[in-house]
């Protein structure tokens, strides 16, 4: 996986590419669909050998990376995490998943703890960062947090399979896009993991998109079967453009929203 991945970025780069991010839990399988101890064993610290791998593949490529992986923050405390690093090499930072699925196939309580680093939002050499991770994409309030803190592109990485999910996946991503006025990037796992899950093993439908200010695809999505890298072209100067239009930060009232931010 680790090879497949770094291919997969010398590609995006002879492609044009300045920022490539993976899918959730890039470098193995989606562990999430049973709860086996065996998979504590894929944690590594989010400084750990595969950043520092790619990291210095990043500095070769001059090329922004996006990296989810299994954090081990302390012995026996996981998260799921986005790591992001600087086209110098240079690891910015990252992000923690605070929304954590515990349901058929996804028993991610059984592997992580929620986040706890907040939205931090990355100042990179292609743009204003931020990160949200799959099931994150229900919960409105953390695209939000992203844009008060100066995003202009979220890349929200996924593992995502068939259900009532599909229709999300096509409406959640436009409405964060026009709602909090930036880019998002969804790329999402595609096939079949039978190898490592028997009949347990799912589907992830791909279809990976990437979404501008005003709601729109970028180019055709993804496919929904077979692996592949897309690169796009994003018109940045639309971030504010389409802020200076649609004046969704100048006229929210958070002086009167109550419920929505208490436990």
């Amino acid at each position: 996986m680790l090879d497949k991945h770094e291919q997969f970025a010398r590609d995006a780069k002879a492609d044009g590419a300045q920022v490539i991010c993976f899918q959730e839990l890039f470098y193995g399988p989606y562990f999430g669909i049973t709860e086996d101890k065996k998979y504590y064993r894929y944690a590594e610290p989010a400084d750990g050998p595969i950043v520092q791998r790619f990291a210095a593949l990043a500095k070769e490529l001059s090329m922004v990376m996006i990296l989810p992986i299994y954090e081990e923050d302390i012995t026996g405390v996981y998260y799921n995490t986005s790591v992001i690093v600087e086209a110098d090499g240079t690891i910015l930072g990252k992000y923690r998943k605070h929304h954590l699925p515990h349901l058929d196939r996804f028993w991610e309580k059984f592997y992580f703890r929620p986040g706890n680093l907040g939205y931090p939002v990355f100042d990179t050499s292609v743009g204003k960062i931020g990160m949200y991770i799959c099931y994150d994409r229900h919960f409105p309030e953390g695209w939000r947090e992203l844009g008060l803190n100066g995003a202009h592109i979220v890349f929200n990485p996924n593992a995502t399979k068939p259900g009532l999910s599909n229709r999300l996946w096509e409406v959640e991503g436009p409405c964060a896009a026009v709602a909090n006025g930036y880019f998002v990037l969804q790329p999402n796992r595609v096939g079949r993991e039978d190898n490592e899950y028997g009949e347990l093993a799912v589907d992830f439908y791909g279809t990976s998109q990437v979404i501008d200010p005003r709601g729109n695809f970028v180019g055709e999505r993804g496919s929904g079967t077979d692996e592949e890298i897309l690169v796009r072209d994003l018109e940045m100067d639309m971030v504010q453009e389409m802020r200076d239009d649609w004046q969704f930060y100048r006229d929210r009232r958070p002086d009167s929203y109550t419920l929505i931010a208490k436990p």
